[in-house]
């Protein structure tokens, strides 16, 4: 006999995931796909092929037959080789201490999971990438957002109030996601003064490193007193362009980069070892190419913000490939602008209330799509800008 009826969504899913919304970003990705007449400005994806020589070590790899899994830190050669990279970003450590993860978002839930206790405090500084206040919540912590509005830069008189709630982790992210703001070597030293002295844990999101336009980046785990409360997150989809190889990194100290494997052998087993051998094809690109890169990039910035200006007021980003115009004077909301801009243009781009609320009269662009397509994008927002101000 046919049983009918059944348990109530309530009950068949965790109260804590029924909490926490879907994703700002994949929505309106999800609005774009089929549609051929789309420019998309949405989804923080390289416009360039991952460069030949990691495609072919990889080939090369599968032709030989290595197919099977690495050690749950994942092999040694590139923990080695991403303990010597980091040197140049200050950070003195040693393979025993880096952890390769399936993309940086599995790093950021297995530090989260690795030092939170139920309740702990987690700040947030907003706007901010989508994942951070969802995983921190998952992971049994409190996450609390903090405002960074006019100039979407955290320093230490922002921090200070949040003293009274006790944290235990910061999480940063620079150059930020999608704000394109990153930050000096003496505006981190006024980070990580409120850090010591609460005794805290930094999360530093730093995937956008080599996309640093405004000097060299330094990453906060290289200063006095922050190596040992520092866990430091980054990978190589932003960079090199290999989003879809899911192959990040992290870099802790002894005692959390312990607990995070522990997590991740249980969860993940370790990353895929193609992707793992690209990874380490990637550490031997030349400075130069890298260099090359982030020139084009700038380009595109260049052009775009400066066409941009003209009607939407926008910042100059630092870094990343975002940038985040006000759309405040058009009297629309963030998500009106973006789904009208989409309906009536053809831009695709995300409200800027996806990355927290002191988002909201904001829109992210990425401007990482090939220069033809981007004058074509920004020609579409001025004329769709435009009519607004005219009806």
């Amino acid at each position: 006999m046919r049983r009918t009826g059944g348990l109530p969504l309530s009950r068949k899913v965790s109260e804590r995931v029924q909490a926490i919304p879907p994703s700002g970003i994949r929505r309106f990705f999800e609005l774009v796909i089929g549609r051929k007449d789309v420019i998309s400005l949405g989804v923080g994806e390289p416009d360039f092929s991952v460069p030949w020589s990691i495609r072919e070590s990889m080939i090369y790899s599968l032709e030989k037959g290595w197919t099977s899994y690495t050690s749950n830190k994942g092999l040694k050669e590139l923990r080695d080789g991403i303990a010597e990279y980091y040197k140049k970003f200050g950070v003195e450590t040693c393979g025993e201490n880096v952890l390769i993860t399936t993309g940086v978002s599995e790093g950021l839930d297995l530090a989260l999971r690795a030092v939170i206790n139920p309740g702990d405090v987690v700040l947030i500084p907003e706007p901010c990438y989508v994942a951070y206040k969802p995983l921190a919540f998952l992971a049994y912590g409190e996450p609390i957002s903090i405002s960074t509005n006019p100039d979407f830069r955290l320093n230490y008189d922002t921090l200070k109030p949040y003293s009274k709630f006790e944290p235990k982790v910061l999480i940063v992210n620079y150059p930020n996601n999608p704000t394109g703001v990153t930050y000096s070597k003496k505006e981190l030293e006024d980070i990580a003064d409120f850090v010591i002295e609460n005794d805290m844990i930094v999360i530093s999101d730093e995937i956008y490193a080599e996309l640093t336009y405004r000097g060299k980046h330094i990453s906060i785990a290289s200063l006095n007193g922050m190596e040992e409360r520092t866990i430091v997150l980054n990978g190589f989809s932003k960079a090199y362009a290999m989003t879809g190889f899911r192959i990040g990194y992290a870099i802790a100290p002894d005692d959390i980069i312990q607990a995070m494997t522990k997590i991740h052998q249980y969860c993940m087993l370790c990353a895929p070892i193609t992707s793992q051998i690209g990874a380490l094809e990637a550490l031997k690109l030349k400075e130069e190419e890298m260099d090359r890169i982030r020139a084009e990039y700038m380009r595109k910035r260049n052009f775009f913000v400066k066409k941009l200006s003209k009607f939407l007021d926008v910042r100059m980003p630092e870094g990343a490939f975002y940038a985040f115009p006000s759309v405040r004077e058009t009297g629309l909301t963030s998500e009106e602008f973006a789904e009208r801009l989409l309906i009536e243009k053809g831009v695709a781009v995300v409200p800027g209330n996806a990355f927290g609320k002191c988002g909201e009269g904001f829109v992210r662009c990425a401007y990482a799509v090939s220069m033809e397509k981007l004058k074509e994008a920004v020609e579409r927002m001025e004329e769709f800008v435009e009519k607004l101000k005219s009806d």
